[in-house]
């Protein structure tokens, strides 16, 4: 028996990762853009983790012109400032932001159904 290595694996979780990126300074370099469900077909699509030097209202116009949709700016006492726009905007809002120069699209993490 001296002979054998035995191994104990050892309890692997596998969101370890997850939450090591979200959470801590790694999480401000991202955006976030993320949608929720409303009633129905309706949905909410939310931006989240833009720099504080950008004109979140401007931004906002922008995007309500550009996809012909509705939205508004919402203060959220965890998350900051968040832009909500009606609809599933989540490649329009993505490619947006990529063709601005807001961000670069390898910090772009898009989430949801």
């Amino acid at each position: 028996m001296s002979d054998l290595d035995v191994h104990i694996p050892t309890a692997f979780d596998p969101f370890a990762d997850a939450n090591a990126e979200d959470s801590g300074a790694g999480a401000k370099e991202y955006v976030h853009i993320r949608i929720q469900q409303r009633n129905g077909r309706k949905s909410l699509t939310t931006v989240q983790g833009l720099k504080k030097e950008f004109s979140y209202n401007k931004i906002l116009k922008d995007l309500k012109k550009e996809f012909c949709c509705n939205g508004t700016v919402v203060q959220d006492p965890e998350l900051g400032q968040v832009i909500q726009l009606q609809g599933d905007q989540r490649k329009n809002v993505s490619s947006f932001l990529v063709q601005a120069g807001i961000i670069k699209k390898e910090h772009i993490k898009i989430h949801g159904f």
